[in-house]
């Protein structure tokens, strides 16, 4: 068994070797560099993290692993632009380094590339991988087409949130671990228990990281603390709070939201002070601990042997321990 970190650097070696034109240099230059400032590689170690659970011949797997790499990068080129973002992992992002229209074209050639990566691999296992791979990429774009809806709605449920997030992204990193199984060959019935394993554990990855924005020690998160609060992005702890709030305290909440005038650092403080009120934070970690529990025990229901499935066993702990 190949540790979680052996996994990674096999990525890195491959992404660093993917062949991609040199001209025009406008439109891969861009996508040179989103895939070379780094990125923890989560996504396709996944894809071959669920194949060696059957087969330790791991880079048999590397290019569906490779594709679901370049895919999600080419989601986060796009978002940036949507999200109107100055810094991806504390570097320029592409459409601020090279305009949009640069950064959509090669985002667009970043998704026909993911297509012509997923092409490489044996016909057996081509129909199903596409159709997996096919059913997640249209709901990354419905799950952030949600999101955009948000943005400007003050009644979103709790539950329209965790769908909205389930789709984002959760299902990416559930259909990793899928196709990772079905390019083993592993039953139906594993494939998909790995795939509830990734998207549970994908619901209390993002959970997680609402909590740690809000909550999270700003010399380890790497960011500053309240950047929801201020940007008045809805998060489990926002809708949380107007599902449990009474009309005075809904009010308040909703007046900080509006106010223009008011301080970020005092917005920050003041909205806290709701969300503490309201206990919101612990409810929070309530229904985190709920999916990574349901993830662990779809995890542990697979056919196979528990010193096999210590690897994403141990990543999905590292995962909800993080401080950053």
């Amino acid at each position: 068994m190949y540790t979680f970190k052996k996994l990674q650097q096999i990525v890195d070696k491959h992404l660093n070797n993917l062949e991609l034109n040199n001209e025009p240099s406008e439109l891969y230059e861009p996508i040179k560099y989103i895939l070379e400032i780094g990125g923890k590689r989560i996504r396709p170690s996944l894809v071959l993290a669920a194949y060696n659970l059957f087969n330790d011949e791991v880079e048999n797997a590397i290019q569906p692993a490779l594709a679901l790499e370049v895919f999600h990068n080419f989601t986060l080129l796009h978002d940036d632009i949507m999200d109107k973002a100055d810094l991806r992992r504390n570097q320029q992002t592409v459409h601020k380094k090279w305009g949009e229209n640069v950064a959509i074209l090669s985002g667009d050639a970043m998704s026909i590339k993911a297509y012509e990566l997923l092409g490489n691999i044996p016909e057996e296992f081509l129909p199903e991988v596409l159709k997996a791979f096919n059913i997640t990429a249209l709901q990354v774009c419905e799950g952030q087409q949600l999101d955009m809806n948000f943005e400007g709605r003050m009644d979103v449920s709790v539950n329209e949130y965790i769908e909205m997030i389930r789709l984002k992204t959760s299902v990416l990193i559930a259909v990793c671990l899928k196709i990772g199984a079905i390019m083993a060959n592993a039953t139906k019935t594993d494939a998909q228990k790995l795939y509830d394993f990734g998207l549970n554990l994908g619901l209390a990855f993002q959970l997680q990281d609402d909590y740690l924005d809000a909550y999270g020690d700003v010399h380890v998160f790497g960011k500053k603390i309240g950047g929801d609060i201020v940007a008045n992005k809805k998060t489990f702890l926002l809708t949380k709070a107007f599902e449990t709030a009474d009309e005075k305290t809904t009010n308040e909440l909703k007046n900080l939201i509006s106010d223009t005038d008011i301080g970020e650092e005092q917005k920050i403080k003041d909205v806290l002070a709701i969300y503490n009120q309201l206990n919101v934070d612990k409810l929070l970690k309530e229904c985190m601990e709920s999916y990574y529990d349901k993830a662990i025990q779809a995890l542990e229901s697979t056919s196979v042997e528990h010193d096999k499935n210590y690897i994403l066993k141990e990543f999905a702990g590292k995962l909800m321990n993080r401080e950053s």
